[in-house]
């Protein structure tokens, strides 16, 4: 039983020293490493390089030479002509010069609580801070020296607008019998449909290969948290694939050949991926130039595009970049027959759980009118659901509470004799029908619960801005307000390690008194590290979300009681003692 105990404690605290170090040391480090690494990065104004079609297409460099005085974004934006984008939930434009997709916004997510607060901004263009855009265009055969568009040309259009109702219509021509038309059309959401066609009035058929390629230049901030990818990801071959920004900037550049599928970056709430024609045959790629610190995700239509002479062809792609959405992302999934498009967001091993958890707690979100109330309900849900389970943990813990005093009595007496003490104790246990081991496997089982829950709070969008009561305006950043200056009494702003607010407080004196119902370990040293948790967490909750934290307690809140009825239905108190 020793043993065991040691075993479990050996665990937590490793579990502790890893989660700690993640968050206090190596988080830190990464963050003052980007910021670093955003500082000295100038501005990129090169496109990414398009696939090519031949020998060099499965590693094929991507040229160009970093802008040494990138100007602002708004200079950016003023140096080509552009049609303007306006949804009702994109605002941008659309530069004529490479009909490249590089300035968006999203109307409905700001920088802030504050509704004034600028709007998001999701693509940025060439020549300004971090730029991040899309393109779409054509590959020649190898052995073709057609002229085609590239980031370079100018197309022509007649449109002033890009809206649902009015589709951008741009032409170029190439001046050797080929023209190009491209029309771009949006939804009411995130998702552009790129009609691309080629016009042959040449003297002999051409083959092309379509591509699409997303670009971003500079490593940007990532939350790097475990339970969370951030950077390049796509479904390729009904296999998701995400690869970090630190693996690709070490040049373990990943390729892939795949039928349909799709192919992006990520943040935490926002992506832009490229969606081909779900039955063509591709070549996908995740790659980085350390030129310019840049990331590029693109596809290669691998079977080309025949346009005999005197007659037009073409092909249809698409791209989503918004929010990630769940109810927009799985509409886009099941109209377009998307692979596993869902995965988008991160839900996790325990996706079965997770995403059902998502929906329940949509649903009283949407009837209570606020997410923290949502977060208690779903949780006492939850605790109802698992009620038999938990009953049978917290009997088994009530049985070994109140056998504690016996077992002080016994180590007392046998403390020197290691086995006479085993012995006596596991006649106590047999005496009393106690398993020390029997809330262990009904508490087990409820861990993939709480964390898919604990998954929902963190990754998906419904926390973001959405306020509680009193100081909490927002449940996705952590309690602003902190003990020492005694909760803003005091005129002074802490350092953010100082930052221990009301929520974590009552999170972690509900994690201390919920101790104090369990059996307390008889090992003097054992008992200080379990006192020392709360302590700990405390700290360590006190930079979570506060949608977390108030889950946390209310969890322990729930808990406590369950625990407390049985013990008074057994006739045991806190401390122990029959009663």
């Amino acid at each position: 039983m020793s043993d065991q105990k040691n075993l479990v404690i050996a665990i937590v605290l490793c579990f502790l020293i890893i989660f700690g170090f993640q968050y206090f040391v190596e988080g830190p480090q990464v963050d003052a490493e980007q910021q670093k690494q955003a500082a000295t990065n100038a501005a990129d104004g090169t496109s990414g390089q398009a696939p090519t079609v031949g020998a060099d297409a499965s590693s094929p460099s991507i040229p160009g030479s970093a802008i040494p005085n990138a100007v602002t974004r708004e200079e950016s934006l003023q140096k080509s002509e552009r049609v303007k984008i306006n949804t009702p939930s994109l605002h941008g434009s659309i530069s004529l010069l490479g009909a490249r997709l590089d300035d968006l916004t999203l109307v409905k997510y700001h920088e802030t609580v504050d509704p004034t607060s600028p709007e998001i901004k999701l693509l940025s263009p060439a020549g300004g801070p971090n730029p991040y855009y899309a393109e779409f265009g054509w590959s020649p055969s190898p052995e073709s020296s057609v002229a085609l568009p590239n980031a370079n040309t100018l197309w022509s259009t007649t449109s002033d607008e890009l809206s649902p109702e009015k589709p951008l219509k741009l032409t170029w021509d190439n001046g050797a019998g080929l023209i190009f038309h491209r029309t771009i059309s949006i939804d009411e959401n995130y998702l552009f449909t790129v009609e691309q066609m080629v016009e042959n009035k040449t003297s002999s058929d051409v083959t092309l290969y379509p591509y699409g390629l997303i670009s971003r230049h500079g490593t940007p901030e990532t939350t790097n948290f475990y339970i969370l990818h951030e950077g390049p990801i796509g479904v390729l071959n009904e296999t998701l694939e995400e690869v970090d920004y630190d693996d690709l900037s070490e040049g373990a550049d990943e390729s892939y050949n795949s039928t349909g599928g799709w192919i992006g970056i990520t943040d935490k709430f926002w992506l832009t991926a490229l969606i081909p024609d779900q039955q063509t045959k591709i070549k996908a790629r995740f790659t980085h130039s350390s030129q310019g610190d840049r990331f590029q995700t693109d596809f290669l239509d691998q079977q080309g595009i025949n346009v005999p002479v005197g007659s037009t062809v073409g092909v249809t792609n698409h791209l989503f970049a918004g929010a990630k959405v769940v109810s927009v992302i799985d509409t886009y999934e099941q109209e377009y027959g998307i692979a596993k498009f869902d995965l988008a967001i991160d839900w996790g091993w325990f996706y079965f759980l997770t995403k059902p958890i998502y929906f329940a707690l949509e649903f009283f979100n949407g009837l209570i009118g606020n997410l923290g109330l949502a977060i208690m309900a779903l949780t006492v849900v939850i605790k109802i659901i698992l009620l038999p389970l938990a009953h049978k943990s917290y009997v088994s813990m009530s049985k070994m509470k109140k056998l504690q005093p016996e077992m002080v009595k016994l180590r007392e007496q046998y403390g020197d004799d290691k086995q006479k003490l085993n012995q006596e104790m596991m006649a106590l246990y047999k005496k009393e029908k106690a398993n020390p081991a029997a809330g262990c496997l009904p508490i087990a089982m409820q861990i993939p619960i709480f964390f898919a829950l604990y998954k929902v709070l963190f990754v998906t969008l419904l926390m973001r801005h959405q306020p509680f009561y009193g100081w909490i305006k927002d449940l996705a950043a952590p309690d602003p307000t902190t003990i020492f200056n005694l909760f803003g009494l005091i005129p002074w702003d802490p350092p953010q390690f100082l930052m221990i607010g009301v929520l974590p407080l009552l999170m972690g004196v509900s994690m201390y008194l919920q101790q104090k119902l369990n059996p307390q370990p008889a090992d003097p040293i054992q008992a200080k590290i379990f006192l020392f948790m709360p302590i700990f967490f405390t700290y360590l909750l006190a930079s979570f979300p506060a949608g977390l934290v108030i889950y946390w307690t209310w969890n322990n809140i729930l808990s406590m009681a369950q625990q407390w009825l049985i013990m008074k239905r057994m006739g045991v108190s806190v401390s122990g003692e029959k009663t």
